[in-house]
């Protein structure tokens, strides 16, 4: 990311005053959010309260909560970057997180229905034993930490921006603050206070697309023709912008074809599998209420996505896609980009600086919720999971549990923190593709499994867990994402001859065999009959 491209396009370059009032406007936004988020937790240490917040989430709330889970930074940031950039592999990318949204709603009753706090206890159930609950838990914070690591190095990025301070200091330091917020967040609010950012981050969300949208088709005088056009006339490659292939061009052969069915399976199963999506659920009332609560989720996600397929085409237009590489290679600060750019650059009036800070809050309560809602997952498995059901055998008392949840949220986001300052300023594309991963090779065929087949045996279920974690995590090493390449994690290392960038092809099949394998296995091993069967 070059900062000083960047602080030329965002509102870093304004003047003292028009900068002042965009902080004010920012700060009064979010500083109330934030107390309300703290202050709506549980008034009782109740272990239902502060994980599922009572189950007494309407269809409706739910799905606001359930599109603040899904609608990440990656998706706000990344994919309206991805648009402008790539054009149709931009699209389809966009797509995928409404389709995979179809997986969840196959899965969102039976999991409520079998549900309690954490995918431990949903496994536990068919499966009991501490074997079991830690290698969930194993799995879940393998996924939950590499994300949290992403969110939380792309919000110091943006707030860093948005101060007009440069330098990987400043983004640092915004890390810190921000992952502080978050644990109090977490660890005083609860489900409650999550749900709470959740509702009031999809509402703000809305609110920016359909203000920058409106913005958008006027500079274009409301004609989707003209804004595609120019999109392809900026991107620098008309010819190829709207065919599929632009996002691998640089994968020779098959590879690249295989790369980009990879990676819509790793957004569309990924997703949907994600802990703290699954966590989600478990707030509804009931299995009815959780399927309803998904299809009006598909809606509002679904509209959403539009519009950040719009404004990717705009950026496309009015930037131009070899400026945005210029400034970022991953495209994260396109849409701060054409903010800047729709606000009137430096000179910016009431109307623009309303613009920027409605973008900039969006945003930052986009980065913060995802964060709080994650690490509220990650805290579920080591409190809920090892801590309460595997350390004390499920005896120890309701609020030595919330304590241990709230003493493990501030675990889990110290070493997010750390981690994410260690890691500002590199590559971190590697760490949101493991964890993806991670969920679709482990998560997925576990569920699948578990659910709908009635011979599957813990046996299984620990080899689909183990084996898919290896397999994800060994393949994603091994590939050009991590070394090997300018844009790798670690680009002048040499470990990469796996040559997929994406690795669910072989590791989600790999683990649904490990499943199979092991569940005959473990019937065969036991004299006289078969192991006890998930059914």
């Amino acid at each position: 990311m070059n900062p000083d491209v960047l602080l030329a396009a965002v509102p870093g370059t304004l003047d003292t005053d028009t900068r002042s009032l965009v902080l004010v406007g920012f700060l009064t936004l979010i500083v109330p959010i934030l107390f309300i988020s703290v202050l709506s937790g549980p008034e009782r240490d109740r272990v239902n309260e502060f994980y599922t917040a009572g189950r007494r989430l309407s269809p409706l709330r739910g799905a606001l909560v359930l599109s603040g889970a899904y609608l990440s930074a990656a998706t706000v940031l990344g994919t309206t970057g991805t648009v402008a950039v790539f054009g149709y592999d931009g699209l389809f990318i966009a797509l995928c997180t409404v389709l995979s949204l179809g997986v969840l709603l196959l899965l969102a009753a039976p999991l409520r229905e079998r549900g309690s706090y954490t995918l431990g206890d949903t496994f536990a159930l068919r499966a009991p034993g501490p074997a079991v609950r830690i290698a969930v838990a194993f799995v879940t914070l393998s996924a939950c930490i590499p994300y949290l690591v992403v969110q939380l190095s792309g919000a110091g990025a943006t707030t860093a921006m948005l101060m007009g301070l440069s330098g990987p200091g400043a983004a640092q330091t915004a890390i810190v603050m921000i992952g502080a917020l978050v644990v109090c967040a977490t660890a005083f609010g609860g489900m409650r206070g999550t749900l709470a950012l959740q509702v009031i981050k999809t509402v703000a969300l809305l609110c920016m697309a359909v203000a920058v949208t409106a913005v958008l088709f006027h500079r274009f005088h409301w004609s989707t023709d003209s804004l595609v056009d120019a999109a392809r006339q900026g991107s620098g490659r008309p010819a190829v912008y709207m065919r599929p292939g632009l996002r691998f061009a640089g994968s020779t052969g098959a590879r690249g074809t295989l790369d980009f069915v990879g990676l819509m399976i790793t957004i569309v199963l990924g997703v949907a599998c994600m802990p703290h999506v699954a966590m989600q659920l478990n707030a509804a009332r009931d299995p009815a209420s959780a399927r309803r609560t998904v299809r009006h989720t598909v809606g509002i996600v679904g509209a959403f996505c539009l519009a950040t397929a719009v404004t990717g085409f705009a950026a496309a237009a009015l930037i131009g896609a070899p400026a945005i590489l210029a400034a970022d290679p991953g495209g994260n600060s396109t849409l701060l980009m054409l903010t800047g750019e729709l606000a009137g650059g430096t000179s910016i009036d009431t109307g623009g600086a309303f613009l920027v800070v409605l973008v900039s809050s969006a945003v930052f309560l986009t980065a913060l919720s995802v964060v709080a809602s994650v690490t509220l997952a990650a805290a579920g498995a080591i409190a809920h999971d090892l801590y309460t059901q595997v350390l004390f055998r499920g005896s120890t008392t309701e609020g030595r549990e919330v304590a241990a949840a709230r003493w493990a949220s501030a675990g889990v986001g110290i070493l997010s923190i750390g981690l994410a300052v260690w890691v500002q300023g590199w590559n971190v594309g590697f760490l949101s593709a493991l964890s993806l991963a991670v969920a679709a090779s482990c998560l997925l065929p576990a569920l699948v499994y578990s659910l709908f087949w009635k011979g599957y045996t813990r046996t299984g279920l620990l080899w689909t867990l183990y084996g898919g974690l290896c397999c994800a995590i060994g393949l994603q090493i091994s590939g050009p994402v991590f070394s090997g390449t300018p844009l790798a994690f670690f680009p002048e290392w040499h470990l990469n001859w796996f040559p997929l960038q994406t690795v669910v092809l072989v590791s989600m099949p790999a683990a649904f065999l490990l499943g199979w394998l092991g569940s005959v296995v473990g019937r065969r091993r036991v004299p006289g009959g078969a192991e006890r069967a998930m059914a």
